[in-house]
């Protein structure tokens, strides 16, 4: 596995490497990896010849400093899972690497994708993504690009920006990876008590009854029931729950095809992110 601090460095690997008409995958990750992270690899692994993960805490996707500064990294754990994977190549850019003084990011149309649900709660956030991985995308130059449907928004986001760009790149999106427990694989559970994780359980049981009950049921109803629930876990706080259509995130007032749900919740400070598809 080759390790690369500079695009320059990575681009002349690549160069030869696609010269030779292999195919590049790219797994974008900001560090503390986990199963979901392998997942893309492997499915990267399975599709191209050669697999790009880059590790990189993007600071423009962060609404606060504390949130940024407390991000987990792990840098040795992350390169010995990476190797292990059969990751080819990882790319770990400074800042000032990907954010150089010159740099012009062009501005995205992304349809109302970006201001409802993580968009309303985390100002800027999208805007941060876009900048990044368009960045990553125009060093990298990948035929193909993995995100995890756990950050379903973010992968419509990454789809959007990558047509109304004209990039080559193909944005496919990979199936949630979950815990034992049900609970989402996430870099963020790594600041979790080992308590909250048990009692994290409430986002995909709330989740997996908005599925049961969603035919039968208006969305009011929905909602309000699992404000309920969530009422009964003092120590969590549901900041939102939004059922949608799933290709263009307009909200639904009664049962439609192709619809899904999506929330966010806080505990001891940290926010878990989780959808499902409920048609």
């Amino acid at each position: 596995m080759l390790v690369y601090r500079t695009f320059k460095e990575l681009r002349k690997f690549l160069d030869q490497k696609t010269s030779e008409g292999l195919s590049v995958g790219f797994v974008a990750t900001m560090g503390a990896l986990h199963h979901g992270h392998v997942s893309l690899v492997e499915k990267s692994n399975q599709e191209c010849d050669i697999t790009v993960v880059s590790i990189f805490v993007n600071p423009t996707q962060f609404n606060a400093a504390e949130d940024l500064e407390k991000y987990p990294r792990t840098e040795k754990e992350d390169l010995a899972m990476l190797k292990a994977s059969g990751t080819h190549v990882v790319i770990m850019p400074s800042v000032e690497e990907v954010y150089p003084p010159d740099l012009v990011t062009p501005e995205v149309d992304l349809k109302g994708l970006d201001v409802l649900m993580e968009g309303e709660f985390r100002p800027g956030h999208f805007a941060g993504v876009v900048q990044v991985v368009g960045r990553f995308f125009d060093q990298i130059e990948p035929n193909r690009a993995y995100f995890g449907e756990k950050d379903f928004q973010q992968l419509l986001v990454i789809q959007e920006m990558a047509q109304v760009l004209n990039s080559p790149v193909e944005v496919v999106g990979c199936d949630i990876l979950r815990e034992n427990s049900g609970l989402a694989m996430s870099s963020r559970n790594l600041r979790l008590s080992q308590k909250a994780i048990e009692n994290a359980t409430i986002v995909i049981e709330q989740l997996n009854w908005i599925k049961d009950n969603f035919q039968g049921e208006s969305v009011e109803y929905l909602k309000s029931q699992v404000a309920n629930a969530f009422h009964k876990k003092p120590d969590f706080e549901l900041e939102y729950l939004e059922i949608v259509t799933a290709h263009d995130l307009k909200p639904v007032q009664k049962y439609e095809p192709n619809s899904r749900a999506f929330m966010a919740a806080i505990v001891e400070g940290v926010r878990l992110i989780d959808n499902i598809s409920i048609s």
